[in-house]
């Protein structure tokens, strides 16, 4: 039986740990957690969600459908276990983190051929195939290895991830439950501001006092992705309005109109408990967050469950580093996946892990690999973070990146769908060519 080890049970490494071992690879996944834990993760268990929970569109005419789909005719073991333990979201597939967690966790445990092994790697051991998806938070011994085998090339950024509410706090005589355009079933909550209110919560927001970034060391910068609300804001007085505080496809019930700008809440849990703020990742200071934060139509009594916090992220320079097949280049036996290589993005991550496996498994066959379609999400992404970049920052799925259809359609929900439609036609082929 052939031997695999993969460092990092996130997201890419659980699926490509859970995708070797069903074809019979035996594998060791090494697991950091309990022992050790970075400032951004709380729970012992595997594929821990530390942003969002929400894993973008479903739709397969949009970008992240379109992903979602492609994993599906990959084999993910995860999607699965996210749609079993959805939240109310509209469109999107949001999960409730701690059941999602906990399901990955029981199956890749109940996975007769994958080991877990509960200890923090400080070396590099190509004595095997190895898969390195430890993710953006790679620190210590293991980052100092990294660098070592990678000429210390990389690229730092900062990330940031929102605030949670409790939903007993809000006062919801302020708060109309609506989703954009009338899509789901009013599954956000909506704080409507008027002008003079936008005004005010904009003049604090841009004069609170931010947390002071330890880590920081003058080269970082902050990723576009995620950018937090308070830099958002320094931007310019409208530019929330424009981003997660646009009130488009809204109309509050008090008034009759469209709110000047608009706060979404997404539920975070099953019960519905506790409530993100969507697009607030903040680095601002805890007690901070309470008093701005509270300025928020209907947040006036808010608790906060969790304050948003802000972490160092280190990407590879993967165009320098990695070939398609997301292997190092001039290392037999060391592949990279996930996050960590610039795939941006928990469901990216996730499929970053799949196509890793199967690039791990072609090896182990004697095989050659070659990525996936250029017509296809995954196949895109693959020569983004693999192609000659300059200036390169992580990349998530986006329907920019395929190449147009041959004959142009005007109606851009139709022209998608028929992207997609194309997409899913070459990724099922190129799946079963690569099993």
């Amino acid at each position: 039986m052939s031997k695999v080890r993969v460092l990092g049970a996130g997201l890419a490494g659980c699926e490509a740990a859970l995708w070797l071992a069903e074809k019979g690879v035996e594998v060791e996944l090494f697991e950091q957690k309990p022992a050790r834990k970075s400032p951004a993760h709380k729970s012992e268990n595997f594929a821990e969600l530390v942003c969002s929970n929400s894993l973008k569109a479903d739709r397969p005419d949009s970008a992240s459908g379109l992903l979602k789909a492609e994993m599906d005719l990959l084999g993910s073991h995860l999607l699965p276990v996210a749609r079993r333990v959805r939240v109310a979201a509209g469109g999107a597939l949001a999960v409730d983190r701690d059941a999602f967690s906990a399901g990955v966790t029981r199956l890749v445990e109940d996975q007769p051929n994958i080991t877990v092994v509960r200890e923090e790697v400080t070396e590099l051991d190509e004595s095997l195939p190895t898969l390195v998806a430890t993710g953006p938070l790679t620190d210590g011994a293991l980052a100092a290895a990294i660098a070592e085998v990678t000429g210390g090339d990389e690229l730092s950024f900062y990330d940031a991830a929102a605030p949670i509410v409790t939903a007993e706090s809000l006062d919801m005589n302020r708060i109309f439950a609506a989703s954009r355009y009338g899509r789901g079933d009013a599954d956000y909550l909506n704080c409507p501001f008027n002008k003079e209110e936008y005004e005010a919560f904009h003049a604090a927001l841009v004069g609170a006092e931010r947390a002071e970034l330890h880590e920081f060391d003058g080269n970082l910068t902050v990723y576009e992705g995620c950018m937090p609300i308070e830099v958002m804001a320094g931007r310019g007085a409208d530019t929330m309005r424009f981003g997660p505080l646009r009130p488009v496809g809204l109309v509050d019930p008090a008034t009759g109109h469209r709110p000047w700008a608009n706060v979404q809440l997404r539920r975070e849990n099953e019960a519905g408990t506790l409530y993100n703020i969507v697009g607030f990742q903040t680095n601002l200071k805890f007690g901070e967050q309470k008093r701005v934060f509270s300025m928020i139509p209907g947040l006036a009594n808010a608790d906060f469950a969790r304050y948003g916090v802000m972490h160092r992220n280190t990407f590879l320079n993967s165009p320098r580093l990695l070939n398609q097949g997301l292997r190092l280049k001039g290392h037999e036996n060391l592949w990279f996946a996930g996050q960590i290589t610039g795939f941006e993005g928990y469901m990216e991550s996730a499929a970053c892990g799949l196509l890793a496996a199967r690039s791990i498994w072609a090896a182990l066959n004697g095989r050659s690999y070659e990525a996936p379609p250029a017509n296809t999400m995954l196949g895109q992404l693959t020569r983004y973070i693999t192609s000659e970049n300059k200036n390169f920052q992580p990349m998530g799925a986006n329907m920019g990146l395929l190449p147009p259809l041959e004959e142009h359609i005007r109606d851009k929900r139709l022209r998608y769908a028929a992207i997609s439609e194309r997409a899913q036609a070459a990724m099922a082929l190129w799946a079963k060519e690569t099993e």
